[in-house]
């Protein structure tokens, strides 16, 4: 299957380019399409990854359904058969990657719940003993389990600049003390009933970022859920604390950047296709263990 890194579909009003995503307004609705981008560093590769679109599409669905009694979501459909008449042309392109959505009005943090202590998380707590001023017990080591998962939020950045973890004073600050505790709470509700059903198909879920909006004055779940992309899973059966984890995302594609001592600014450098293939492959195998769906 050949990637598909962007999309142009001329008779639908393109409302944005997110690093994955691209978004397209339909008056009443939001399309939003899944392209086979990935973004390393924060940095978007020239290359996109095989089924990658059609998989973190499928997947946000399946948790969008998991998660639907804790808070509502905003999707509506990802049946191409019932989109607006508009879509018609591009049907079949759609299938799989799509889903049409209502149109929230976006609350501007990146919500981050931990269980597991990594990446830029385990950093701060190396210098500071803290992560988003949340003191943590001392002595803790590299992907070992939290006591209890924390929420850790961030600011949202512009494509090609770094989130930053903040406080949770100051992302109240931001958005305010009310939404602040209601998302919270639903972040950490949602990821404790998501690591617990992972677990159940051999798949940690050591972190993850949600983001929210507001529709119709009520706060919903928006943007993707639990993918990949947005969460770092590990497989149960490889874990081992004081480690880096195996992982069924972009993990390939990280390491070689490493590997090549990138300096995570644009561009990107090409990537090889023993990495393309291998990193197409642990996100089929991430779809197929979590909701037995298989793309060949």
């Amino acid at each position: 299957m050949e990637p598909i890194t962007t999309t142009n579909f001329d008779s639908l009003k393109l409302f944005k380019r997110g690093k994955v995503r691209d978004v397209y307004d339909l008056g009443n609705y939001y399309l939003i399409v899944s392209t086979d981008r990935l973004s390393a560093f924060d940095v978007i590769m020239n290359e996109g990854i095989p089924y990658k679109g059609k998989i973190l599409n499928l997947i946000s669905k399946f948790w969008f359904n998991y998660t639907k009694d804790i808070i509502p979501n905003h999707l509506i459909s990802m049946n191409v058969d019932e989109y607006p008449a508009e879509t018609e042309p591009y049907k079949e392109f759609l299938r799989d990657r799509s889903m049409l959505v209502k149109k929230a009005e976006l609350i501007p943090i990146e919500c981050i719940v931990r269980g597991y202590i990594t990446g830029s998380g385990l950093i701060d707590y190396q210098k500071t003993g803290e992560i988003c001023g949340i003191e943590l017990p001392a002595g803790l080591v590299e992907s070992e389990k939290l006591p209890e998962p924390i929420f850790t939020p961030s600011t949202k950045a512009e494509i090609g600049l770094h989130d930053e973890n903040i406080s949770g004073e100051e992302a109240a600050k931001i958005i305010g003390n009310n939404a602040y505790e209601f998302i919270k709470n639903v972040s950490l509700k949602i990821y404790s009933a998501a690591a617990e059903f992972a677990l159940t198909k051999g798949i940690i879920i050591a972190d993850t970022k949600m983001e929210f909006g507001y529709y119709d004055g009520q706060i919903i779940l928006i943007d993707e859920l639990l993918t990949p992309d947005s969460s770092r899973f590990w497989p149960f059966d490889e874990y081992k604390k004081g480690e880096t984890q195996n992982s069924f995302d972009k993990q390939y594609v990280r390491d070689y950047l490493l590997s090549i001592k990138f300096n995570k600014r644009p561009p990107a450098p090409p990537l090889p296709n023993d990495v393309i293939l291998n990193t197409s492959r642990k996100y089929k195998e991430a779809l197929l263990k979590l909701t037995g769906e298989n793309l060949l």
